[in-house]
């Protein structure tokens, strides 16, 4: 049986300067499961993750989720 990850991903976090990433890759079996993701607006950007870490709420949401604006370092 083969498993299928989610096409569009979004890190809570930037990762190398970028949040929104889409899969390329995926394989391994088990607790060795890995995914391929590469930045939507840079695609040379590429990370190589384990599918628990993808899987992981506090790191990454499925789908390509709003960014809400930095705040300004600026005062008014």
């Amino acid at each position: 049986m083969s498993w299928k990850a989610a096409q569009a991903w979004t890190s809570r976090t930037p990762r190398e300067g970028r949040r929104h990433f889409r899969l390329v890759l995926q394989g391994g079996r088990g607790a060795e499961r890995w995914v391929e993701l590469c930045s939507v607006l840079t695609p040379e950007v590429r990370l190589r993750l384990s599918w628990s870490e993808l899987c992981d709420r506090s790191r990454w949401d499925s789908g390509w989720q709003s960014i809400p604006p930095e705040p300004s370092d600026g005062g008014s």
